[in-house]
């Protein structure tokens, strides 16, 4: 057999072919039982989604079939389920190339890892880390990112030449007048318990770097009651897995894609990326939601009907 010489998986196969794995076997069992086999069947679902399916894909080329269909349908599209989406994108050649689709999904499983008991409303929960990206140049730049773990939204990213205390103060900062900014009031009202009344810290979660362990920081935070930093177990970066996953969203669906000759250009990609990444990508971690709905969302006392705990259960 064809599938067989060529040391494919019966998905993989099937995929490449453009027919359901189920189908492939039916058709299979057919043809050994010698009996015809009729086809291939008509994909009215598919033959309807494929132009609009196509421009999404081709608009955001650096997202999979599930990103697609998400925001098709936030966009108000009737655009059937995610396999008709990847059988429309199949046909186009849209699809991602399988090795950078275990690459994400490595980055996935990190950050899937990195909480047990995860928080439940905004503002609980930030992760903080610095990231390096040459240009063109030659100039290393230091990006210093901030993501709020509930709502998965990237609060800001201020770019530098250094990574020293100074730089992650001055980047946490940036993150909170944007959150602020965003809020309408100050970041330390809203770290208010709706149930007690009470302060609950904000806390800042960060890996073990020589910026992260400096006297400058340390003082920073003892000055403002309503944050606290924590650091991650030594040798044990994954645990700050939704800043890192940011990253290589950043990277991957933007920085990569283009030749950047300078810090100016960085800057004006990354913060294209920012309002992209919070106001109109589909999240799958929230239940598919945009990361700036779910964090202007007025915080309960408690979520039952949380998107992220629904999707888990």
């Amino acid at each position: 057999m064809i599938r067989q010489e060529a040391e494919l998986t019966v998905s993989r196969f099937a995929e490449l072919v453009g027919v359901p794995r189920r189908t492939y076997h039916y058709r299979l069992a057919k043809l050994r039982a010698g009996e015809p086999v009729r086809g291939p069947w008509p994909a009215p679902v598919v033959d309807r989604i494929e132009p609009t399916v196509a421009k999404y894909a081709e608009r955001w080329d650096a997202w999979g079939h599930r990103k697609i269909w998400a925001i098709a349908r936030a966009d108000g599209h009737d655009v059937g389920s995610q396999s008709s989406v990847k059988r429309a994108m199949a046909r186009r050649d849209l699809l991602q190339p399988v090795a950078y689709q275990a690459e994400r999904r490595q980055l996935a499983r990190d950050r899937r890892e990195a909480f047990l008991e995860p928080p439940v409303r905004r503002n609980r929960v930030w992760q903080f880390d610095f990231s390096e990206f040459e240009t063109e140049a030659g100039g290393t730049w230091r990006m210093g990112g901030t993501v709020d773990y509930w709502a998965k939204t990237a609060l800001a990213c201020r770019l530098a030449t250094t990574q020293t205390g100074i730089d992650m103060i001055a980047a946490i900062e940036h993150a909170i007048t944007s959150a602020e900014t965003l809020l309408g009031r100050p970041l330390a009202s809203d770290c208010v318990d709706l149930e007690t009344g009470e302060v609950q810290p904000l806390v800042i979660v960060t890996d073990n770097g020589p910026a992260m362990r400096s006297i400058a920081v340390a003082r920073w935070f003892n000055a403002r009651p309503h944050l606290r930093h924590v650091r991650t177990r030594h040798k044990a970066p994954e645990t700050n897995g939704v800043i890192e996953r940011w990253f290589g969203s950043l990277k991957y669906e933007r920085l990569y894609r283009h030749d950047i000759a300078d810090g100016l250009v960085l800057g004006d990609l990354v913060a294209d990326f920012l309002d992209e990444f919070n106001r109109l990508r589909p999240h799958e971690a929230i239940g598919w939601q945009r990361p700036l709905d779910r964090y202007l969302q007025h915080p309960e006392p408690s979520n039952p009907t949380d998107p992220e705990t629904e999707q888990e259960s």
